[in-house]
């Protein structure tokens, strides 16, 4: 077993987080202004004009408001950080944002409407006439208002930023991003859901969608990734047939946004090359924490070319800055029925309160010569390259600094294309690959109305754009001269052919048959997905047997369920044996082998591999704890564990029966700013139990509590029980030792006199993000 590479440069080596110490001044300052807009406005002062001759011939103008600030009604505070993309270049987005402060409401013609509340009529009670042109465009536009959503990867949430390369890497690819150290390159990133229609959750047991539109000066690249590094196919051929299965069944449109269904299982039981991403999925890959929290992936091989013409393989990798963490599958099903936009939510919060999420880039760089040596083939998508045999070479940073102002115009309208390369950046012969080239830009043609979707301002190059492309669907530019063909002369040859200053295409020689089939290394469907089981955590691979029980416990044909177990026999026995226990069946034989005798892999187990291995730093920032109050609770330790939390940059909210204040033991001020109705215990990251004896009693009176706590506790939160409220924890019989004896470390006891050394304590766990220790399997508690 070979050792581990790192995955990082030294700690001092790094750049300092990006974020915004003033942003919490602004979202405070917004909400107070937009608090004042609204109270300023107590009724509709024109509803009343609505009615009769008089007014149906001269109506009154409308209601202004008069704002603080632009940032009352802006779209989101983050609207001050502009980028090449962002600012007021001429291809810039500032170019086409608007903004209707103060502004006549109009038709799309620019023609003031006098009245937007009733259609024209022959007399106020007769019949609506044809001519009522603002009420025909209004209702057109509104039923034309939706596009049809991505076949895949409908529901996304996304942001704006910036990639910051740390040094040149010009010996290896001619790529703009990576020219010279320090170089800024802005950039956009949807991140997504793949089975799931647009309106699904967002914490379905699903793979995540990882893809980077960078705007470089040489053009747009997209790296459309995963944030699993492997895929369930390896030919484009069968991505109509995955899809189809995973997809809510045709005959009755269910289940939406889940695999655990018959005719997933039954596509892949019979299609083994799934076994590795299936292990991804069904681990606590499948269900992360947060989308700043996981990894990203470029999952194919894609080639590196520099100046010279030489070229090198490459995988690449994002890791989060704040580590790599999940949610285990009781929180992720409550989670979303408490809040289907989770994840959604937490991407906008986080660059809203100024904690900008940062990934670092790092390569994969191998030669022809190392791929053809690998056990496994480099081409075959179900496959990853082990870190121990390549390292992970950090190259810069990601920081995502900007919510978009529109999420239809920005996150909806954004077309990702694996086709969309730069200089210095190429292909490999990868055959999914080769059918995502095609299948990306044939999508957005359908969407976004025809071959001019790359004018649309989200989708706009940085580099000028200009060709002989003319005419279509939304044209938006309007080119100057007769001249639309090459070569010509009328127009000097304009646009002329870079040449080598251009893209040119890695002259890969190719010498062989014209067949259809796959190389024989491609048979090769369990050694991979052994070594992900392998490297895993005790917990983790609990976890993963969880998954497996629970999706074929939906199969209802047990034909398949035993299929199914066959084909992980190959991946472990003892996996396999854990789930047929849970499923209540027979442990059946392994399934035959594509490959009967696949080569001996170089790892075995690759502790990179296990979501453990990226922690990150052990702080809190921007997570987020309740503190459950009710009357008669302590409110002089309440306001310090909230001082203290907010100075390690988690965000505590509140919790009591209902908004408002609360009448404390102590007098000392408190106010709920959430309700036991209105945020669940799954929201949360951590739980503070108060001192006051007759709060905490007060708060035993509610089910909801109970709830909290136990929530909490079984799914392996962080703690702090202060004083009193001991007894919450008796009551919902929870102990604060582990079944070994020894204490939770995870439930921090406190009184009100040693508080300070009990939050330091509670800082220090919650840093850990989850307990595992406590679990048990079924729940004891």
């Amino acid at each position: 077993m070979k050792k581990t590479a790192p995955s990082h440069p030294a700690a001092d080596t790094r750049p300092t987080p990006a974020n915004d110490p003033g942003a919490a001044h602004r979202l405070a300052q917004q909400a107070a202004d937009v608090e004042a807009l609204a109270g300023s406005m107590p009724h509709n002062a024109s509803k009343s004009s609505e009615y009769g001759r008089n007014t149906a011939i001269a109506p009154p103008a409308g209601q202004v408001l008069d704002r603080a600030n632009a940032l009352t009604s802006a779209s989101t505070l983050s609207e001050c950080n502009h980028s090449a993309k962002t600012g007021d270049g001429a291809t810039s987005l500032d170019r086409a944002r608007t903004d209707s402060s103060g502004q006549t409401l109009t038709t799309n013609q620019g023609v003031a409407v006098a009245d937007n509340q009733s259609s024209l009529k022959a007399g106020l009670r007769g019949p609506t006439l044809l001519e009522d042109f603002i009420l025909r465009e209004k209702i057109t536009h509104f039923d034309h208002e939706r596009i049809p959503e991505r076949v895949v990867h409908a529901r996304g949430s996304a942001a704006h930023g910036y990639f910051e390369a740390y040094q040149p890497l010009t010996g290896l690819t001619r790529a703009a991003p990576f020219q010279e150290a320090g170089k800024i390159t802005p950039v956009f990133v949807r991140f997504s859901t793949v089975a799931g229609e647009r309106g699904s959750v967002d914490t379905a047991r699903d793979v995540r969608g990882f893809a980077v539109k960078f705007y470089t000066d040489e053009g747009n690249w997209d790296l459309v990734g995963n944030n699993i590094p492997v895929f369930f196919i390896q030919d484009a051929m069968k991505f109509p047939d995955l899809v189809h299965a995973v997809k809510p069944e045709p005959h009755n449109g269910m289940p939406q946004a889940a695999s655990a269904h018959d005719t997933f299982w039954d596509f892949a039981s019979l299609m083994p090359e799934t076994t590795h991403t299936l292990m991804w999925v069904m681990s606590d890959r499948g269900i992360p924490r947060s989308l700043r929290m996981m990894q990203g992936f470029g999952v194919h091989t894609f080639r590196l070319v520099n100046a010279a013409g030489e070229s090198h393989f490459v995988k690449f990798h994002w890791t989060p800055r704040l580590g790599t963490h999940s949610l285990v599958w009781d929180e992720a099903v409550k989670i979303a029925g408490a809040d289907a936009d989770f994840h959604r939510r937490d991407l906008w919060d986080a660059i809203e309160a100024g904690e900008y999420p940062e990934w670092e880039l790092g390569l994969q760089i191998f030669t022809e010569a190392q791929a053809e040596s690998f056990s496994f083939d480099v081409l075959d998508a179900t496959k990853l390259i082990p870190e121990e045999l390549v390292p992970v070479t950090p190259v810069g940073r990601m920081v995502l600094n900007r919510n978009p102002d529109n999420f239809f115009a920005e996150t909806e309208q954004v077309a990702f294309c694996t086709a969309h390369v730069v200089p210095g950046i190429d292909f490999s012969n990868d055959p999914l690959l080769a059918g995502r080239i095609h299948s990306y830009i044939d999508t957005q043609i359908t969407r976004l109305g025809g071959a001019n979707f790359h004018e649309l301002p989200i989708n706009a190059p940085l580099a000028p754009v200009h060709n002989n492309q003319r005419d279509g669907l939304h044209r938006q530019a309007i080119a100057r001269g007769k001249v639309a063909y090459e070569p010509n002369s009328l127009a000097g040859g304009c646009p002329f052919q870079a040449g080598a200053a251009g893209f040119v295409s890695f002259p890969q020689p190719i010498d062989d048959d014209k067949l259809r089939g796959k190389p024989e290394k491609f048979a090769d469907h369990y050694t991979q997905a052994t070594l992900f089981y392998d490297s895993q955590t005790e917990v983790e691979k609990a976890h993963i047997v969880g998954g497996f029980r629970f999706e074929l416990s939906k199969v209802t044909v047990p034909a398949i369920r035993e299929r199914m177990l066959a084909s992980l026999v190959n991946v472990s026995a003892d996996m396999a044996a854990k789930i047929a226990d849970g499923l209540g069946m027979k442990l059946p034989d392994a399934m035959p082998r594509a490959s009967a005798k696949p080569a001996e892999p170089e790892v075995i187990i690759s502790p990179a591999l296990s979501l453990s291995a990226r922690p990150g730093d052990g702080g809190i920032r921007t997570r987020k704890v309740a503190i459950l109050v009710a009357d008669g609770v302590l409110g002089a330790s309440v306001g310090a564990v909230q001082a203290a939390l907010s100075a390690a940059g988690a965000a505590a909210c509140v919790v009591a029966p209902r908004l408002g204040p609360v009448r404390t033991a102590d007098g000392t001020s408190v106010d709920g700013t959430g309700t036991l109705e209105n945020s669940p215990p799954v929201l949360f990251d951590a739980l503070v139990l108060p001192d006051g004896g007759d709060g905490v009693a007060l708060l035993a009176r509610y089910g909801q509590t109970l709830e909290f706590v136990t929530n909490q506790y079984r799914h392996g939160k962080t703690m702090l029980v202060i004083g009193a409220s001991k007894a919450l924890l008796g009551k919902a019989g929870i102990a604060s030792e582990l079944s070994s004896g020894l204490p939770d470390p995870g439930i921090v006891l406190a009184s009100d006199d040693a508080l300070v050394e009990g939050v330091a304590a509670f800082i220090a766990a919650l840093g850990k993000h989850r307990h595992p220790a406590r679990e048990t399997d079924p729940p004891g508690v």
